[in-house]
């Protein structure tokens, strides 16, 4: 059956019950089914929103109906965390062709329903048009964490300073190494080979990590969405200052280095997707988070007092690298998606 045949508020019922199996929030009063969704607010609140487009953000070659589910609310997910936050409630707007399959939509669902449920996030309602190319937006909003005295605790771009250490979490490159062999090029070894794409098809940002970094003191902070040269770059200009990152020390799985040995720095650097934070403290502060993340955080360099606000790669021996992409531009295509 074709989504025109259900018709509009056919469909919405169809995905009104299968996002009640992400639960109601204490904080909901009017959820899916009124003019707008309600809900009691307390503390200071986040928001953030995301659109993704096929052809653009995606294709359905590569990812199937649950995977764009799943990521079009984990990319927003990353954001909240980025801040330090907890993700609450989300609007979803669904831009489809109408001789979409309803079948896919119910596995779109299925896929948000997966995510909401793994990240604690209610979808409380939305709106649906007809158009043709798919396009998927969440609004997503958030609780700030906050100390004993209740004062927000938010990790924001412009809040490092020079001497400041650079952590990230995770490993970097895999899902833009996954992204590649899912578009077909040689694949390694089959277990490389599923790590990397599942990185690609379900991104799984740190939440936990990002508000335990808010509470231990860490001010700065970023999600690794465009990549992590371009992502810090972001952080410099904002704060003012350069930032010093060690290649030696950039965090790649032994999947993503055995897959593309001679690669691999550059996808780490500037692939994008990985959802990965890059935390920014003083020394001590970033220690703190290492021993209590459950996974690795890794130390990559420093934030310097640069005028020019550059992000410098530098190899073993002190010597800077140019690598031949530094990341994701949304206006115009990263040369290795060409």
């Amino acid at each position: 059956m074709k989504i025109s045949e259900l018709g509009e508020f056919g469909l919405i019922d169809r995905l009104a019950k299968a996002f009640a199996e992400t639960g109601r929030p204490d904080s909901l009063l009017i959820g899916i089914g009124d003019d707008a969704a309600a809900w009691k607010a307390s503390g200071v609140q986040l928001i953030t929103t995301d659109t993704l487009i096929e052809g653009t953000h995606f294709s359905l070659h590569h990812w199937g109906w649950r995977d764009l589910g799943w990521n079009a609310l984990a990319v927003n997910v990353s954001d909240i965390g980025a801040m330090g936050g907890t993700p609450e409630q989300a609007l979803l707007t669904l831009a489809l062709p109408p001789d979409a399959a309803v079948a896919d939509l119910d596995e779109l669902a299925a896929g948000l329903v997966d995510a909401g449920r793994e990240y604690g996030t209610a979808i409380v309602g939305g709106d649906i048009v007809a158009c043709e190319t798919l396009m998927v937006t969440m609004a997503l909003t958030g609780q700030a964490t906050a100390d004993a005295e209740g004062r927000p605790l938010l990790m924001t771009r412009d809040g490092a300073r020079a001497g400041d250490v650079i952590a990230v979490t995770g490993y970097l490159g895999d899902s833009a190494g996954g992204l590649r062999l899912l578009a077909g090029e040689r694949e390694a070894d089959p277990e490389a080979t599923e790590h990397l794409k599942r990185a690609h098809l379900r991104h799984r940002p740190p939440l936990a990590v990002g508000r335990a970094a808010a509470r231990l003191g860490v001010r700065a902070a970023i999600d690794v969405s465009d990549g992590l040269l371009q992502d810090l770059g972001h952080v410099c200009r904002a704060s003012g200052l350069g930032a010093v990152v060690r290649a030696t020390v950039v965090p790649m799985s032994p999947a993503l280095v055995r897959s593309f040995p001679g690669q691999a720095l550059a996808l780490a650097c500037g692939g994008g997707e990985d959802y990965e934070l890059v935390l920014i403290a003083p020394g001590h502060a970033i220690q703190q988070v290492q021993r209590v993340s459950k996974g690795p955080v890794s130390i990559i360099g420093e934030m310097t007092a640069d005028p020019e606000h550059r992000v410098r790669l530098l190899d073993a021996g002190g010597r800077e690298l140019s690598l031949p992409a530094a990341g994701w531009d949304h206006l115009r295509e990263a040369p290795w998606r060409r």
